[in-house]
């Protein structure tokens, strides 16, 4: 029977997530053949994790879903054994990459990938703690369902079970990588009220995250697009289109991945970092894997701990780093897109070297596109007035500091990456001592 991972990584309360997530496990285990490892990583306080396990000892049992839920402690125990065993250069440095103290979208989900291959799993499938499931005549619509249908098939075989194929007859033999979908509900990065205080300055700060060259056109259409997700139209009916999925048109908090890719490619490390989770899905796009784009979107929302002065200043400290990681990313993924199909093997695995190649390229960028990026933020900030401009003052100060560690965050990156395949290959051949409930 096929094992997949179906993962929740947190570090906030969401007891009414792990319950409805339980729910999509049960789901996905009675109408596929497939055993599922429910994968719930907590980096929450002591109190909150305690509840948390209240809520995973409540979940039905369930024939073949398998529910871990592990403390930081228990994942910096596999990770020491992980690491030992691949004998990787700067062990210690990978370990930090790997679960660092500060908050890292992408190395939660890293740490997902490497115990999904030690559980044996063939796929992950990825769900946030600040988003729920939509429902449809009393029914909840879980993403799973198009995910098991479709992820890991030829794309040939793929093609019966979606509702339209725009894929170029020359990737049918190609295994489908991704299946993911979108949100509803608020804006997926919380800027919303700077939307609501000046549409004006709004745009001039969403648009920070297009390449600096983009005539002004074009980064009206990319703020027009940005963060938010499929709308707020409510699931009606099931839709799936086999395709080159773009990542505009997926979210991580509603997505999929083949072990061929996680086991290849891991995500960027960077701390306190919005976005840096989202390196894969332009890896699949470029690389013109397979992929199915399905409308069973997720329902987003906002935790309260974002609306106190601390929450609101490390979230915009967040989106900073987001705007600055950009200066690097862009240029990635130009390359990226130049190179499409030669980044693949022939196999039709990305070449891990190929990308460590390009990304060590981008860190001899100069700095000056995201000198000026710092200054708009500042000044754009600094019209807001009140807690906006309080923290344009933050970003004067720790300007040279944010310009050092964006660059830092790609050097980790090709140096995780270049560690990458010792790691997964140790990882399976290393048990998960944590005894499952």
């Amino acid at each position: 029977m096929r094992r997949v991972c179906l993962t929740l990584p947190t570090n906030r309360a969401c007891t009414a997530t792990i319950s409805a997530i339980g729910e999509e496990a049960a789901y996905a285990a009675g109408h596929f053949e497939v055993e599922v490892h429910l994968l719930i990583l907590d980096s929450s306080d002591e109190a909150t994790r305690a509840e948390h396990g209240r809520a995973v000892a409540g979940l039905p049992r369930t024939a073949n879903v398998i529910v871990h839920h592990l403390g930081e402690a228990e994942q910096r125990d596999f990770l020491r054994r992980v690491i030992d065993r691949a004998d990787v250069p700067k062990p210690d440095l990978i370990r930090d990459l790997m679960l660092p103290d500060d908050v890292s979208y992408g190395a939660c989900t890293n740490r997902a990938f490497l115990i999904a291959s030690a559980l044996g799993c063939r796929s992950v499938h990825r769900r946030d703690s600040d988003s729920t499931y939509q429902v449809l005549n009393g029914a909840t619509v879980f993403p799973i369902h198009h995910e098991l249908m479709s992820l890991g098939k030829r794309a040939a075989d793929a093609a019966q079970g979606v509702s339209e194929t725009t894929l170029d007859p020359e990737q049918a033999h190609r295994p489908v990588a991704m299946v993911g979908s979108s949100f509803v509900g608020e804006l997926s990065v919380d800027i919303s009220e700077i939307q609501q205080l000046d549409r004006d300055i709004y745009h001039d700060v969403v648009s920070l995250w297009a390449p600096a060259e983009w005539p002004d056109e074009k980064k009206r259409e990319l703020v027009d697009e940005s963060f938010r997700g499929a709308g707020t139209d409510p699931f009606v009916r099931d839709h799936s289109v086999l395709t080159t999925v773009d990542p505009m048109r997926v979210d991580m908090c509603n997505i999929s991945f083949h072990h061929d890719v996680y086991e290849r490619m891991p995500l960027p490390p960077a701390t306190n970092t919005i976005g840096s989770d989202y390196f894969l899905m332009h890896v699949v796009h470029d690389a013109r894997l397979p992929g199915v784009l399905h409308n069973r979107n997720i329902v987003n929302f906002y935790t309260a701990e974002r609306r106190t002065d601390s929450g609101f200043v490390a979230y915009q400290m967040r989106l900073t780093k987001f705007f600055l990681s950009m200066l690097y990313f862009n240029f990635i993924y130009d390359r990226m897109a130049e190179a499409g199909k030669a980044l693949l093997d022939g196999q039709d695995h990305v070449r891990a070297a190929t990308m460590v190649d390009i990304i060590r390229e981008s860190t001899g960028l100069a700095r000056d596109e995201n000198v000026e990026r710092l200054k708009s933020l500042g000044r754009s900030y600094g019209k807001l007035g009140g807690r906006y401009a309080a923290f344009a003052e933050v970003l004067a100060a720790s300007g040279p500091r944010l310009l050092d560690e964006a660059q830092a965050d790609i050097d980790d990156f090709a140096l995780l990456i270049e560690a990458w395949g010792p790691l997964t290959h140790a990882s399976r051949s290393t048990v998960l001592d944590r005894i499952p409930r």
